[in-house]
């Protein structure tokens, strides 16, 4: 079973960046695809991206061309780096992981979740 932890967040302002990380503990990541979700007081949870076992990453279309996810197996962590921050997109962020050797990544599925980290982004 695997634990994570995510960090990273924090106060930003409007167009600014954050790096946000997903520790692993109890298991390595190197068969696991990782997402990061977010959710919006009142709102859906919804992911925003996600990298597959095998490096292949994917993003909805609000954050592409500014996030970019990534994953040092060596660390056992994922990385979130958001530029560009958008005041709407200040909430809780959370990673999530489900053990699956493949190229393909979804959001669904996914057993194992941190507890979240805040993002705050003023304008």
């Amino acid at each position: 079973q695997v634990q994570l932890v995510e960090s990273g967040g924090g106060l930003v302002q409007s167009g600014g960046s954050l790096r946000l990380s997903c520790a692993a503990s109890g298991s390595t990541l190197d068969y696991y695809a990782v997402a990061w979700f977010r959710q919006a007081p009142g709102k859906e949870r919804e992911g925003v991206s996600c990298i597959s076992s095998r490096n292949a990453d994917t993003y909805i279309d609000s954050v592409k061309g500014r996030f970019t996810i990534s994953r040092d197996n060596a660390k056992n962590t994922v990385y979130l780096q958001m530029n560009s921050l958008k005041p709407e997109e200040a909430t809780v962020y959370y990673c999530a992981a489900r053990m699956i050797y493949d190229w393909r990544c979804d959001y669904n599925g996914m057993p194992y979740w941190g507890k979240g980290t805040l993002v705050t982004v003023s304008s």
